[in-house]
Order: C-alpha cells, then sequence, then structure tokens
C-alpha cells in the first residue's frame, strides 16, 4: 500500500513537471505586449473587418466565418531602439520556431521578409500566423484564430479586399509599415 503512494505521488509529480513548459507561446507574448508602449497593438473580430457594402457569396461568408478573430503587434523601429527591436525580433522567432508551429510559406530576402506558420492541421487550421518584419521599419505579428480555416480558402478571400468587401483600413497603420512591395 505505501508503494502504491509512492508511486502514485512520482507519477503525480511527473506529469507536474511535464506540464510545466519554459517555452513561451505567442499568445502569451501578445498578452504581455499589450500595456507595452513601444508596440503597436490591433485585435478585431472579423465581423468588424466587413464593409458596409459587402458581397460576399455564401462561400466567401462561410471561409469568413472560420475567422474569428485577428490580433496584430508590431513594433515599429524608431530612433534609439535598435537593440530593443532586435532583441524583440529575436523572441518572436524563437516563439513560431518552436516545433509546434508549421511553416506554410515564407518570402522576402535578407533585409525584409514574412513567414506564414499555422497551428492545426493542413487543412484545417486553428491558427494562422504572419511574422512580417523590415530592418528599416519593424516588425508585425498577425495572428488569425479560427475553427477549421483552409488556407488555400483564406488566400481566395483576399480577393475580397480588392472588390471592397473586406475593410482593410482598421489594419491600414500596420500595414503601412510593411510594404514588402518597396
Amino acid at each position: 500500500m505505501v508503494l502504491l503512494k509512492y508511486i502514485t505521488a512520482l507519477a503525480i509529480a511527473a506529469l507536474a513537471l511535464y506540464g510545466c513548459s519554459n517555452e513561451q507561446s505567442l499568445q502569451r507574448y501578445l498578452v504581455d505586449k499589450q500595456d507595452d508602449n513601444n508596440f503597436v497593438k490591433v485585435d478585431l473580430a472579423t465581423s468588424l473587418l466587413q464593409s458596409e457594402s459587402a458581397d460576399f457569396s455564401k462561400e466567401e461568408m462561410d471561409v469568413l466565418n472560420t475567422v474569428k478573430k485577428i490580433n496584430v503587434v508590431a513594433y515599429p523601429i524608431k530612433e534609439g531602439n535598435t537593440a530593443e527591436y532586435e532583441a524583440e525580433k529575436i523572441k518572436v522567432k524563437e516563439i513560431i520556431g518552436q516545433e509546434k508551429y508549421k511553416t506554410l510559406m515564407k518570402m522576402g530576402s535578407n533585409t525584409k521578409g514574412a513567414t506564414l506558420k499555422y497551428l492545426g492541421e493542413e487543412d484545417a487550421i486553428d491558427e494562422l500566423i504572419v511574422f512580417a518584419s523590415d530592418s528599416e521599419r519593424g516588425f508585425a505579428v498577425f495572428r488569425l484564430l479560427g475553427d477549421n480555416m483552409r488556407p488555400d480558402e483564406i488566400l481566395k478571400l483576399m480577393n475580397s479586399i480588392d472588390r471592397g468587401d473586406i475593410d482593410a483600413s482598421k489594419l491600414k497603420s500596420i500595414g503601412d509599415l510593411f510594404d514588402l512591395g518597396q
């Protein structure tokens, strides 16, 4: 009986230690930066992105409904904050470099670029992460939370921006930091 109690106590202790991870989550990082004035923050429900004149097809509405929320945190480079910028950029890269984040795509050069990562299954994504950086402007992390999002369908939905169905003006200030086409 004493041996059983000893084994049970060891098992509980092992589970407790295993459950405590030193890896920081992206969610924790974004929450921690909410009160940091060096960051620009935007949290949006996707319903707020629909323009008043939106004319979505049923298929587009179904895709849009898979995206529940968008979190954006950006760190613009200002005079004198280059060292802090580099430190924060390393933290984000370490977080999204964790094995649980799978890479969808990378693009850019040595000075600017973007990486798309996700959590979930390739055809049923629960979290889509875009990390964009520019060595002259700063970096931003876009986090889309949803249920069973499909990347191919999300890309099709991006055509809605061109038609004016999605009001991207709420993200314009952050987008201006990272015009990757320059």
